[in-house]
């Protein structure tokens, strides 16, 4: 009495059964010996492993993306460099009274930005003649800086007897701190996206980028509410405020950081713009 066996390939399909005493056997008008069914899972694994190849083929990206997709990357980096560097700095505005409101020698001029503020005493001899008020905060003289109880015990500052909105200034920090949030998540997805070579992880980050420039943008225009309730919050002491360089540097952080979320959401789409919107004329036409 015959029994059967099935023979299996490597994905647990059913080649089909095979008797006893078949295996090697030669038989008249069929294939050379060996073992049934070799030929059958040879070619099954050459079919689905060439899938499996096809399809990581299709998710790779080729020389030519990956130099755009870098490109696209440093620009980002810029953007989160600048960033870093003006949310880091206390030379966000100055406000400086009249160089002859307190004697005829020295002057105080006061810088801040999200985190502390500095009071520097300048020589008025040291202040260009044509300039009224006192500064600019560059110039060489003694500094005291203090971080802002803004976020320890809430308690306002007080400069050149105005005080502050705390709300105004924290929220301003708050914008900043997560602006900064969305950068390192935005990088991440980048670093996903070269290193596995897949182009989806493109659309996250241009996400991420993009709404990292914008929030740097409200968190100026938030910052600048801020010092003009400071302002006018007394006006005993006459103040010039004037927006320093690390406003500048913000400002730039900002459009640099959307231009590289612009340049990832494009990176990211199955089609190039520029063929779509400028399709290439055939020579017969």
């Amino acid at each position: 009495m015959w029994s059967t066996f099935f023979v299996t390939d490597e994905d647990g399909r059913t080649v089909g059964p095979v008797p006893p005493g078949t295996m090697g056997v030669p038989v008249a008008g069929g294939p050379p010996p060996g073992p049934v069914g070799l030929a059958t899972l040879m070619s099954g694994r050459s079919t689905f492993g060439g899938n499996k190849r096809r399809r990581a083929t299709t998710n790779a990206m080729s020389e030519a993306q990956e130099g755009k997709i870098k490109l696209a990357f440093f620009v980002a980096i810029v953007g989160v460099v600048l960033t870093v560097l003006g949310v880091g700095t206390e030379f966000w505005v100055e406000l400086s009274p009249p160089k002859s409101f307190y004697n005829n020698q020295t002057c105080l001029t006061t810088h801040f930005g999200l985190w502390k503020g500095c009071t520097k005493t300048l020589w008025v001899a040291d202040i260009d003649p044509e300039r009224e008020s006192c500064g600019p905060a560059e110039l060489p003289g003694a500094s005291n800086c203090t971080y802002f109880k803004f976020f320890t015990t809430g308690e306002n500052a007080v400069m050149f007897q105005k005080t502050t909105q705390k709300n105004l200034n924290v929220a301003a920090a708050m914008l900043a701190m997560f602006s900064l949030f969305l950068m390192v998540m935005g990088a991440i997805c980048i670093t996903m996206s070269l290193s596995k070579e897949i182009l989806f992880f493109l659309k996250p980050a241009s996400v991420c980028f993009i709404l990292s420039g914008v929030l740097v943008l409200l968190c100026l225009v938030v910052f600048h509410q801020s010092v003009l309730a400071l302002l006018a919050s007394d006006h005993t002491v006459p103040l010039h405020h004037e927006l320093s360089w690390s406003v500048s540097c913000i400002g730039c952080a900002g459009a640099v950081l959307i231009v590289g979320g612009i340049l990832f959401l494009l990176l990211a789409l199955p089609y190039s713009p520029w063929q779509r919107c400028l399709p290439q004329k055939d020579d017969s036409s």
